[in-house]
């Protein structure tokens, strides 16, 4: 039985001090039906790292699908916003976003910070999770106090609703023995000869176990999953988000969680995590092609107008990181000047590769095709 090779959770209602440390009894993942669904996550992910390479300019993939897992891993938090309000407070550089927007966003800055902290730092660490959580909420604190009584409810309005489903454990020196624990376990690949994939859904439930944090802790793992692909080198940039796949099956996802902690049910939770890696890696490998040749055929299109672009190939290439384009965003990289930027600008809505929108008062520029691509 499942429990027997790994200790569950005796009492949901108390702090779970005695959650196991890793690593895990590796019977609970060298199973035939947990392997061959390895096997097309592993071949999946290769494929999309293996595109992703030839781009020429990563910024096309980078800028632009971070935001929508931005968007996607905050609202399982139950945090929306639009995509019309995500791209224009984006387009204008974080200035002036308030609410939703400015949370999605705070998330997208966390990507990037963990991002560059671990190229420079190579390693996980206790203030990698810290820095990161602190990113996402905006805060100065870090791993929650003494006297914070966090517990899991059951979400929804069915008759369980607002019912624990979880305590995580509790107490400052638990919680950081627990986290150093899970950084040995993802730093150390030598004595934990694991395949990556199945170490990150291990790292993923265990840190969601720790819960170390008051708040963020789902945002905070999310984060994670992509930074241990880029940092273990099965890719090169962060542009492989499971958000989507876990807002979509957000019952798997819970469940799946809790399956660990109350039977002992890892089975679920592998083949959970590897069919969303799969899916998700292929969903990005059809959406990058979508942009690639969508651009292709735009500046193809452009050039055979009867409007004449100077420089069309930069010009084309900037409208494709991201929706919303302003004539500032093209003066400040250097590409025209003001009265140039505008002249192409509205040049491009006349040909009905841009559409001009007026939004409190300002001029944005939609590149319809690219946000249809990222709306789908």
């Amino acid at each position: 039985m499942p429990n027997i090779l790994y200790p569950i959770n005796p009492d949901r209602n108390i702090p779970w001090n005695n959650l196991p440390l890793l690593p895990i009894n590796e019977k609970l993942y060298k199973t035939i039906e947990v392997l061959e669904n390895l096997g097309n996550a592993k071949a999946a992910l290769a494929r999309l790292h293996g595109r992703s390479t030839v781009i020429p300019n990563q910024g096309l993939l980078i800028n632009t699908i971070t935001l929508q897992e931005a968007k996607i891993s905050s609202e399982i938090e139950n945090i929306f916003t639009t995509d019309d309000e995500l791209y224009k407070a984006y387009s204008d550089h974080q200035t002036g976003s308030s609410g939703p927007s400015k949370e999605v966003l705070r998330y997208r800055e966390a990507l990037w910070f963990g991002y560059k902290y671990l190229k420079e730092n190579r390693q996980f660490s206790q203030d990698y999770f810290i820095k990161v959580f602190q990113e996402i909420k905006q805060t100065s604190v870090g791993i929650r106090p003494e006297f914070s009584n966090t517990t899991i409810l059951q979400g929804g309005s069915g008759a369980n609703a607002g019912n624990v489903i979880y305590t995580p454990p509790r107490r400052k020196s638990i919680l950081e023995h627990k986290l150093q624990n899970l950084v040995d376990f993802l730093n150390d690949d030598e004595q934990y000869k694991i395949d990556h994939l199945i170490k990150m859904a291990i790292a993923h439930f265990q840190f969601e176990a720790i819960h170390p944090f008051s708040d963020g802790n789902g945002r905070t793992g999310r984060v994670f999953n992509i930074h241990y692909l880029t940092n273990k080198g099965l890719l090169d940039v962060p542009i492989l988000f499971l958000s989507k796949y876990i807002l979509d099956h957000k019952n798997g996802y819970y469940s799946g969680l809790m399956g660990i902690s109350q039977r002992g049910d890892w089975r679920s939770w592998f083949l959970f995590m590897l069919k969303a890696i799969e899916v998700t890696s292929n969903i990005t490998f059809n959406k990058i092609n979508d942009i690639v040749s969508t651009k292709d055929a735009i500046l193809d299109y452009v050039k055979k107008s009867e409007l004449k672009f100077r420089d069309v190939e930069r010009l084309i290439e900037f409208l494709f990181t991201q929706p919303f384009i302003k004539v500032k965003h093209l003066v400040d990289q250097s590409i025209y000047s003001e009265n140039t930027a505008r002249d192409y600008l509205n040049r491009l809505c006349e040909i009905k590769v841009l559409e001009k929108k007026e939004i409190q008062g300002h001029h944005y520029y939609l590149n319809l095709e690219l946000y249809r691509i990222l709306s789908e």
